[in-house]
């Protein structure tokens, strides 16, 4: 993709893919998730993770799986507060986009 991603629509993407699962998901899952939509690396992932966990958008909690423990990323209340800011900033965002975009090919 030739657009770059930013920390806040990087954020709210993270944030979208997690609030999908009810019980939460893992990192890895997430980093899968998110490679359907934008490239993305595990190592530019667990930053956001981290930063989205001291901010109180995420909760964590350990699964053991095959003798490993797995951590598994939840959306927390103040989680879906900021994702539903997100989403209303995305569509004012991508629809003054759209119009200039669309304007030009005019």
């Amino acid at each position: 993709m030739v657009f770059n991603t930013g920390a806040a629509l990087l954020d709210a993407i993270v944030l979208a893919v997690v609030s999908r699962e009810r019980d939460g998901t893992y990192g890895y899952r997430i980093t899968q998730d998110i490679r359907n939509v934008i490239d993305i690396s595990e190592s530019t992932l667990y930053p956001v993770l981290r930063r989205l966990q001291k901010e109180a958008c995420l909760e964590t909690y350990d699964v053991a799986i095959d003798g490993r423990n797995r951590r598994y990323y939840k959306i927390t209340e103040n989680g879906r507060a900021q994702l539903n800011l997100y989403r209303g900033e995305w569509g004012v965002y991508a629809g003054k986009i759209s119009s200039i975009l669309e304007e030009a090919g005019r």
